[in-house]
């Protein structure tokens, strides 16, 4: 039987989780849901929940939800969340894993777009 490739495009492919008191963070997400937290230096840990779908939680002052979608084409994506009354926050950058940038709705809601093939490559 054939597995999928990995997320389609438009797919919710990561979350970041960010707020002050990183260590209360880790255990209420761990403890609540079960999810694996994996601290990996301060200020920032991976997550895997039950249902394979992977996330941050990071240490910040203020806190957040962002989702991270998967994108066929990032440049698209971008032009055309700014035409959709959005505006980009981070440009395209190369994390080290994948190509990645965030834009914000025209709510203000942050968003994190990921380029398809680089987010393959790096599950790969």
């Amino acid at each position: 039987m054939n597995q999928p490739a990995g997320p389609g495009p438009n797919a919710i492919v990561h979350f970041d989780i960010c707020g002050p008191g990183e260590q209360d963070l880790h255990r209420f997400y761990g403890a609540l849901l079960g999810w694996k937290v994996q601290p990996q230096g301060p200020g920032y840990a991976l997550v895997d929940t039950p249902s394979g779908l992977r996330g941050a939680i990071t240490d910040a002052d203020q806190a957040t939800v962002t989702l991270g979608v998967a994108v066929s084409d990032l440049a698209t994506a971008l032009r055309d969340a700014e035409e959709l009354g959005g505006s980009v926050i981070m440009p395209p950058t190369d994390n080290g894993w994948v190509v990645k940038a965030q834009v914000k709705d025209p709510a203000g809601n942050l968003l994190t777009l990921i380029q398809m093939r680089t987010l393959q490559e790096a599950e790969n």
